[in-house]
């Protein structure tokens, strides 16, 4: 007992033998966010102007816009996380126990909390579907309905949408490196937080990759779930060669042996021992995996102890600090690798070249604001920083392609402006407060995905030297944008 003062000491003494009463410590909490607990996923100003309002009945019709006003990598984006904003927006409800801990704080007043007690939004929403490449200062939401539900969607919109977009970007942009190769989401682990690491896994199959190492994703996004093993499984038997073994025998048909807990190329001959074995048995080695090293250097020696030993069909499978400029000089320098693992710098949306170390914040700074009250135009002028002003009005975005239906520009137009060019890319979500569109699953929204990415030319997805895509404002916004 070391360590702890006498006092302390004689309370774990008076436990032990009965004298005192055992202690009552709190139960842990998970902190996992709940339905009934969402309308408190708010900043406190969306509470205290909702107060303010009602006291001033002041409850306008509005339209705020979803938009990014830069790209802090690249560019395009992804869009992602549409469908947990939706839920959010269609779920919000103030519970009595809510209502009466906000009570308990004093701040707001008991008349406003009560006419929280029916919340139900009765409003439009229309979006960009999840998937969808867009741009800077393009609106990829528009919510429209009275001001104080609007604002109430603000912190968690914001959130969802930022993250979501930033990774689903993100794997857009391994993937596109990897060269038709299969990219894993590894990431949850190093995501920053729970939440994070299961829309991360999401976000990232929007954006092409290929499955997640995830178990609860492919449990609630049906999303294909992967594993190898870890160096703990090898370490803790006798030799590498029983580990590999003890793995085959349990996973016949599905076996990847991870080759680097030791020596990686001594890794590499014990999977020959044991691919020989499997196929004594009528199966086969999938996989090896490297997770260290000169993965450029250990690639192209393994590849040759395995095709000298007659397994040209096991693939090697790469890891280790892996993101698009790694994969993409790795293929480029003739790297025999099949896969890709990739984790921190996917699930956090490193803004960062990992070669020159050029990059910035591993966020994406897209804003919600208000454009529109009661019919008529509004905006933020932002005279001390004119970059944070917006564009007032409620608009749309209509993407113009050339004959073989590749992308050429964008235009964003006022919401009524009649437009005969493009196609318009915002669509009904929700109209008076009910669902007017299907959710489809994340395989068709990876598939869009992948299609729209393609019809964007390569000039605009290079990793390095990309161009800016044309993003037009219409001549009527451009007159609105004179006037603020």
């Amino acid at each position: 007992m070391k360590g702890i003062g006498r006092k302390e000491r004689a309370k774990l003494e008076g436990w032990k033998d009965g004298r005192m009463g055992a202690p009552h410590p709190s139960p842990p909490k998970s902190a996992l966010l709940s339905v009934d607990e969402m309308a408190l996923f708010v900043d406190y100003y969306q509470l205290t102007m909702g107060q303010a309002d009602f006291d001033a009945q002041h409850n306008s019709v509005i339209t705020a816009n979803y938009y990014v006003r830069k790209i802090p990598q690249g560019q395009y984006l992804i869009a992602a996380g549409l469908e947990q904003v939706v839920h959010y927006i269609l779920n919000l409800r103030f519970t009595d126990a809510t209502l009466d801990w906000l009570a308990e704080r004093g701040d707001l007043h008991a008349d406003y909390l009560a006419s929280l007690r029916d919340f139900h939004f009765d409003g439009s929403v229309f979006a960009v579907p999840e998937g969808t490449p867009v741009f800077p200062n393009e609106p990829i939401i528009n919510v429209t309905g009275r001001s104080r539900d609007v604002q109430l969607f603000e912190t968690y919109l914001l959130c969802v949408m930022n993250f979501q977009t930033l990774i689903a970007t993100k794997a857009s942009r391994i993937v596109h490196a990897a060269r038709g190769k299969p990219v894993f989401d590894f990431g949850a682990r190093r995501a920053h937080g729970r939440d994070a690491g299961i829309l991360a896994a999401r976000a990232s199959f929007i954006g092409g990759a290929s499955g997640t190492s995830l178990v609860l994703a492919g449990c609630l996004f049906d999303i294909p779930y992967v594993g190898t093993m870890a160096h703990k499984f090898v370490s803790e038997r006798p030799n590498e060669l029983a580990a590999f073994r003890d793995y085959a025998a349990a996973f016949p048909t599905n076996t990847t042996l991870l080759i680097d807990t030791y020596d990686t190329l001594e890794g590499a001959r014990n999977a020959c021992i044991v691919a020989k074995e499997m196929a004594a048995r009528g199966t086969r080695l999938r996989a090896v995996r490297l997770d260290s090293g000169d993965l450029l250097t250990l690639s192209k020696q393994v590849r040759q102890i395995l095709d000298t030993e007659g397994l040209d069909y096991v693939q090697i499978i790469a890891s280790h600090e892996l993101d698009e400029f790694q994969i993409d000089t790795l293929l480029s320098q003739g790297a025999p690798l099949d896969s890709f693992g990739v984790g921190t710098r996917l699930a956090t949306g490193a803004n960062l070249n990992s070669f020159t170390g050029e990059g910035g914040t591993s966020a994406l700074g897209g804003v919600y604001k208000l454009v529109e009250s009661d019919g008529k135009p509004v905006g933020k002028q932002s005279l001390d920083e004119p970059s944070k002003a917006t564009i007032p009005g409620k608009k749309q975005i209509y993407r113009l392609t050339d004959t073989a239906g590749n992308y050429t520009k964008d235009q964003v137009a006022l919401w009524d402006e009649d437009v005969s060019e493009g196609q318009p890319l915002l669509v009904p979500v929700i109209e008076a407060g009910e669902l007017v569109s299907d959710f489809p699953t994340l395989q068709d929204i990876q598939a869009r995905m992948t299609t729209a990415l393609k019809r964007l030319p390569d000039s605009h997805k290079s990793l390095t030297e990309a161009t800016p895509y044309a993003v037009e404002m219409h001549p009527s916004l451009l007159v609105r944008m004179d006037d603020r």
